[in-house]
């Protein structure tokens, strides 16, 4: 899944803050130091990240396996009236068609709400460890020196080159996780509930049965 959403402000305001300290610094100052970063990266490389990954794989699995389950159904049902063109008779044929239908319709539904709801509980996720992130590049940038850090996961603020020397990805993941630490054996709502969420890939999303 992509996890752009909600970064291009946080992003862009950072790169803000950047280029308004750097026009109140004095003329001599040398040439400002510009770094990059991929937020992307940098949220699911994080301890947190990676626990948000199991964890929101597990809250959503009964749903994926029931999707998966109706796929099969209509899958099975395709077959049938395939191979008895010439063997079943049209009533029978005509009900398992609006059984198929009928499926498709709920399939469909289900899945919708399924990416709705992944999408919802991923963005939610991003926002709280985006914002605990901003603050560590903040500090990061001014106990380092930078004057702008780009991020070059975000459409809003696209690098072409980037020398490897001048990408912080890493070094704000490891003192992210140093800020942050994650408890061992924490998981489920509770565990949750008294620490920020974590950013995940969507759970795997049925593909949408033939129709």
């Amino acid at each position: 899944m992509k996890i752009r959403g909600g970064f291009s402000t946080l992003a862009a305001l950072l790169v803000a803050q950047a280029l308004w300290g750097q026009s109140t610094n004095p003329p001599s100052q040398p040439t400002m130091k510009v770094g990059v970063i991929n937020m992307q990266a940098a949220i699911v490389g994080t301890a947190e990240g990676k626990q948000a990954a199991a964890e929101l794989q597990s809250q959503f699995a009964p749903r994926t396996t029931e999707l998966q389950n109706m796929q099969k159904q209509i899958e099975d049902l395709r077959v049938r009236l395939q191979n008895g063109q010439t063997t079943l008779s049209d009533e029978e044929k005509a009900r398992l068609s609006r059984q198929g239908d009928q499926l498709a319709r709920a399939f469909q539904r289900k899945q919708q709400e399924f990416q709705e709801d992944t999408n919802d509980a991923q963005q939610d996720v991003i926002n709280r460890i985006g914002r605990k992130m901003i603050d560590v590049l903040d500090k990061y940038s001014k106990e380092n020196n930078y004057s702008v850090i780009l991020d070059d996961s975000s459409q809003q603020t696209p690098v072409i080159y980037a020398a490897n020397g001048i990408d912080v990805t890493q070094d704000i993941i490891r003192i992210y996780d140093q800020a942050y630490p994650v408890k061992a054996g924490t998981s489920g709502s509770s565990g949750a509930a008294k620490q920020p969420a974590r950013p995940a890939p969507a759970p795997a999303t049925p593909a949408k049965p033939q129709q």
